[in-house]
């Protein structure tokens, strides 16, 4: 490393600004204090993160730093704030004391599964009598908070980030891009958040009104806050020791529809608002993504309705009729669960055949849409990588002939081509490469896994899908892994999060030479 790497890199401004991001985030501890106050809970663990919060914050802030954010600055600005963030988010889980959590290694496992909205967890037991109440709120929190990006929230108050902003939200956005859709790129950040939010608060009326009017006896206001808190970022969190298996069908069919909204790029939202319908409808990415679940939905109809994994069927309506409600529920909720990487269950997945489970495996690598709170590969990407394929068969048939890639009326240009190429392949490489070394490490410490679980733990957290299959699976958790597999899982939940790139950026030795 180059002894003045500073004079080049101005690390001391990306320290300063992680600083000001965890002094404003210290402020959303008080969701978690109100509820530890209205169920006399013990608020120690929170008061406490947040003054750690604000005390680091102030503490980094003294650094030195210039007025703008450079490029350099800025992608290890967004690798340190979903670092550091994590770290001291899981300071209530050890302050608390509670379950497996306790444990600094899982504390910072189920951290980190929370704010990069992978769902993974590794709680033995979910339930109120194992945990409070008010640590499970910040746990659905951390996701919400991950959802539309820390960093977004963060362009879209603090005025010392209205000039690098930009080049922050490209580096920490899901996707490709995230479209300027105003001239000032605060007020994209504002208008992102803002629908974000919006499409929260709806997801907790429809849940709570489903309550209300007595088709969700168990969706309480407790519950519909925390899941709609884990819906819109496609989280998955659950304070029900089932997820959502533990409520209504009508539950199951609402929770599907906001799964879809937050698996939908919100740019396309926001033109809605403004009376462009046909910016949704005529947009391909959305209309690959709602085909893509429609064939996936109906394949696993047909596999449940003929009785790979069927669940019970409910006694209070006709049995055919029940039959075919269910498994059409089933198939259509865990697909949209796992294609937008929200990782919700409506059953358990492990009661399919294994050609179903591989179907399902399938699905964890197609991702939502471009600038939506899913993980994975992501949606236009797989378009890209088709339409790449198409052009090169053709190519080799009629070599002379030029034919260019589009999107809809634009043209992709071979340099977004070649770095989509590039993005799936480091993708599946180090998914290949982290299912080997996971299964590797299971038999080291004597842990029974097939090859089908050790592939679905890789995709899992390097996807931010959340649950896989077996030992990994919607009903069971990831505590048995040793620590250092858990460490290097939460390696890949961060670098999944972050679009890969932008973390093997900075660890790039390349990055710190002039």
């Amino acid at each position: 490393m180059h002894s003045n790497f500073g004079e080049y890199i101005g690390y001391k401004s990306s320290l300063a600004l992680v600083g000001t991001t965890l002094k404003y985030l210290s402020i959303t501890l008080l969701l978690p204090v109100v509820v530890a106050l209205y169920y006399g809970e013990n608020v120690v663990p929170f008061l406490v993160t947040s003054g750690v919060m604000v005390g680091l914050g102030v503490a980094l802030e003294r650094l030195q730093h210039e007025p703008d954010l450079g490029h350099r600055e800025a992608f290890l600005f967004v690798s340190l704030t979903w670092l550091v963030v994590p770290l001291v988010g899981m300071l209530p889980y050890l302050i608390a004391g509670e379950g497996t959590v306790a444990h600094p290694v899982n504390a910072l496992f189920e951290s980190m599964s929370g704010f990069t909205t992978t769902g993974s967890t590794v709680l033995g037991e979910i339930s109120f009598d194992r945990h409070s109440r008010s640590i499970l709120m910040w746990r659905q929190l951390t996701q919400w908070l991950g959802g539309m990006g820390i960093l977004v929230l963060m362009v879209a108050i603090l005025p010392e980030l209205s000039v690098g902003g930009a080049q922050v939200i490209r580096e920490e956005s899901p996707g490709l891009s995230i479209d300027k859709l105003t001239p000032r790129i605060q007020d994209t950040a504002r208008a992102l958040w803002g629908i974000y939010a919006v499409f929260t608060l709806a997801a907790v009326l429809v849940y709570y009104g489903l309550h209300l009017w007595g088709v969700a006896p168990n969706m309480d206001f407790y519950n519909a806050v925390a899941h709609a808190l884990t819906t819109l970022p496609t989280g998955g969190f659950s304070p029900e020791g089932r997820s959502v298996e533990a409520f209504s069908p009508a539950i199951q069919w609402a929770v599907i529809l906001f799964m879809v909204v937050a698996g939908t790029n919100f740019a396309l939202f926001w033109y809605v608002s403004k009376g462009e319908l046909r910016r949704l409808t005529d947009n391909v990415e959305f209309r690959t993504y709602l085909l893509v679940m429609a064939v996936v939905s109906g394949l696993f109809s047909i596999l449940l309705f003929s009785g790979v994994g069927l669940a019970e069927v409910p006694t209070n309506i006709a049995p055919l009729a029940g039959a075919l409600e269910n498994s059409v529920r089933q198939a259509v909720f865990q697909t949209v669960a796992i294609v937008t990487t929200t990782g919700y269950a409506s059953m358990d997945f492990n009661t399919w055949d294994q050609s179903a489970q591989l179907a399902l495996l399938f699905a964890m690598f197609l991702g939502g849409s471009a600038g939506s709170a899913a993980g994975s590969i992501k949606i236009i990407r797989w378009y890209l990588v088709r339409k790449a394929m198409s052009r090169e068969v053709f190519t080799s048939i009629h070599p002379e002939a030029v034919r260019p890639i589009r999107v809809a009326d634009d043209v992709a240009d071979d340099d977004l081509v070649s770095s989509v190429l590039v993005f799936v392949m480091i993708f599946i490489s180090i998914f290949a490469l982290s299912s080997v070394l996971i299964y590797l490490d299971s038999l080291r410490i004597g842990l029974d896994i097939s090859a089908i679980e050790s592939v679905s733990a890789s995709i899992a957290t390097l996807g931010n899908v959340g649950p896989g299959v077996g030992i990994v699976g919607p009903m069971n958790n990831f505590n048995r892994f040793s620590g250092p597999a858990k460490l290097y899982m939460v390696f890949l939940m961060w670098i999944g999060r972050l679009e890969i790139l932008s973390v093997l950026v900075v660890l790039s030795p390349s990055y710190w030479r002039r």
